[in-house]
Protein backbone atom coordinates (compact mmCIF):
# COMPACT_ATOMS: atom_id res chain seq x y z
CA UNK A 1 0.00 0.00 0.00
CA UNK A 2 1.49 3.30 -1.18
CA UNK A 3 1.97 5.95 1.21
CA UNK A 4 -0.21 8.37 -0.67
CA UNK A 5 -3.10 5.89 -0.53
CA UNK A 6 -2.95 5.51 3.36
CA UNK A 7 -2.71 9.11 3.81
CA UNK A 8 -6.03 9.70 1.56
CA UNK A 9 -7.58 6.51 3.65
CA UNK A 10 -6.50 8.76 7.14
CA UNK A 11 -7.64 11.72 6.01
CA UNK A 12 -11.09 10.11 4.59
CA UNK A 13 -11.47 8.38 8.22
CA UNK A 14 -11.36 11.36 10.10
CA UNK A 15 -14.13 13.18 7.71
CA UNK A 16 -16.16 9.47 7.71
CA UNK A 17 -16.24 9.62 11.56
CA UNK A 18 -17.46 13.44 11.40
CA UNK A 19 -20.04 13.19 9.41
CA UNK A 20 -21.49 9.91 10.60
CA UNK A 21 -21.77 12.24 14.49
CA UNK A 22 -23.77 14.37 12.11
CA UNK A 23 -26.19 12.05 11.00
CA UNK A 24 -29.75 13.16 12.01
CA UNK A 25 -28.91 16.88 11.64
CA UNK A 26 -29.77 19.48 8.91
CA UNK A 27 -27.18 19.90 6.34
CA UNK A 28 -26.59 21.84 3.05
CA UNK A 29 -24.52 19.80 0.51
CA UNK A 30 -23.62 21.90 -2.37
CA UNK A 31 -22.27 20.19 -5.69
CA UNK A 32 -20.07 21.17 -8.06
CA UNK A 33 -22.32 21.74 -10.46
CA UNK A 34 -23.94 24.80 -8.29
CA UNK A 35 -26.94 22.77 -7.21
CA UNK A 36 -27.24 23.01 -3.00
CA UNK A 37 -29.45 20.60 -1.82
CA UNK A 38 -30.97 21.11 1.92
CA UNK A 39 -31.82 18.00 3.74
CA UNK A 40 -31.87 15.61 6.99
CA UNK A 41 -28.43 13.28 6.65
CA UNK A 42 -29.43 9.99 6.66
CA UNK A 43 -26.23 8.26 6.20
CA UNK A 44 -22.63 8.59 4.94
CA UNK A 45 -20.69 5.78 3.94
CA UNK A 46 -16.66 5.66 3.92
CA UNK A 47 -16.24 7.36 0.65
CA UNK A 48 -18.21 10.50 1.71
CA UNK A 49 -21.12 9.64 -0.29
CA UNK A 50 -24.08 10.95 1.57
CA UNK A 51 -28.35 9.79 1.57
CA UNK A 52 -30.54 12.91 2.52
CA UNK A 53 -33.49 12.70 3.28
CA UNK A 54 -36.71 15.85 3.13
CA UNK A 55 -34.53 17.46 1.07
CA UNK A 56 -35.45 20.94 -0.82
CA UNK A 57 -33.30 22.77 -3.43
CA UNK A 58 -32.52 26.29 -2.49
CA UNK A 59 -33.13 27.61 -6.50
CA UNK A 60 -35.81 25.63 -7.32
CA UNK A 61 -36.46 27.95 -10.55
CA UNK A 62 -32.79 26.78 -11.59
CA UNK A 63 -33.11 22.51 -10.92
CA UNK A 64 -37.06 22.11 -11.73
CA UNK A 65 -36.47 18.12 -12.00
CA UNK A 66 -35.72 18.76 -8.67
CA UNK A 67 -38.80 19.65 -7.52
CA UNK A 68 -40.47 16.55 -7.30
CA UNK A 69 -37.61 14.50 -5.12
CA UNK A 70 -37.25 14.25 -1.58
CA UNK A 71 -35.01 11.90 -0.78
CA UNK A 72 -31.36 11.40 -2.91
CA UNK A 73 -27.90 9.59 -3.01
CA UNK A 74 -25.20 11.89 -3.34
CA UNK A 75 -21.80 10.52 -4.36
CA UNK A 76 -18.92 11.74 -2.15
CA UNK A 77 -16.94 12.84 -5.40
CA UNK A 78 -19.38 15.73 -6.32
CA UNK A 79 -19.54 17.55 -3.56
CA UNK A 80 -18.16 20.99 -3.39
CA UNK A 81 -19.02 22.09 0.17
CA UNK A 82 -21.49 21.16 3.13
CA UNK A 83 -22.63 23.51 5.42
CA UNK A 84 -23.42 22.85 8.81
CA UNK A 85 -25.05 24.49 11.83
CA UNK A 86 -22.10 26.18 14.08
CA UNK A 87 -23.96 25.00 17.03
CA UNK A 88 -24.36 21.35 16.48
CA UNK A 89 -20.60 20.65 15.29
CA UNK A 90 -18.34 20.29 18.54
CA UNK A 91 -15.53 22.14 17.04
CA UNK A 92 -13.14 21.37 20.18
CA UNK A 93 -13.41 17.34 19.37
CA UNK A 94 -13.06 18.08 15.40
CA UNK A 95 -9.79 20.13 16.04
CA UNK A 96 -7.63 17.84 18.60
CA UNK A 97 -8.55 15.15 15.74
CA UNK A 98 -6.79 17.45 13.24
CA UNK A 99 -4.09 17.82 15.47
CA UNK A 100 -3.73 14.11 16.43
CA UNK A 101 -3.72 13.62 12.28
CA UNK A 102 -1.34 15.84 11.60
CA UNK A 103 0.66 14.35 14.72
CA UNK A 104 0.70 11.17 12.80
CA UNK A 105 1.87 12.32 9.58
CA UNK A 106 4.67 14.04 10.65
CA UNK A 107 6.28 11.40 12.65
CA UNK A 108 6.04 9.54 9.70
Amino acid sequence: MSARFLFQSEWFQLFFSFFKSLVGQDVVVELKNDLSICGTLHSVDQYLNMKLTDISVSEPEKFPQMHAVKNCFIRGSVVRYVQLPADRVDTQLLQDASRKEAAAQSRK
